[in-house]
């Protein structure tokens, strides 16, 4: 899934499904290190998203209390 084109939240569901997938154990090991690359790549990106969000709310926090 390009990075571009994925919300946060299109991504996290995405995550859910794979984890769920991978947790039934249905699927072939070729599948499943595909799933679990995909899933990877997926929690980074969310993990990227979050971290943004949270220096913004930091720097307007801290320019909110220098008023």
């Amino acid at each position: 899934m390009p990075k571009k084109t994925i919300t946060f939240e299109d991504a996290m569901l995405r995550l859910r499904e794979v984890t769920e997938t991978l947790e039934k154990g249905d699927v072939t090991l070729e599948e499943s290190v595909k799933l679990f690359s995909e899933g990877a790549e997926l929690s980074r990106f969310c993990y990227e998203k979050l971290n943004t969000a949270e220096q913004k709310i930091t720097e307007l926090s801290a320019a909110k209390t220098e008023e």
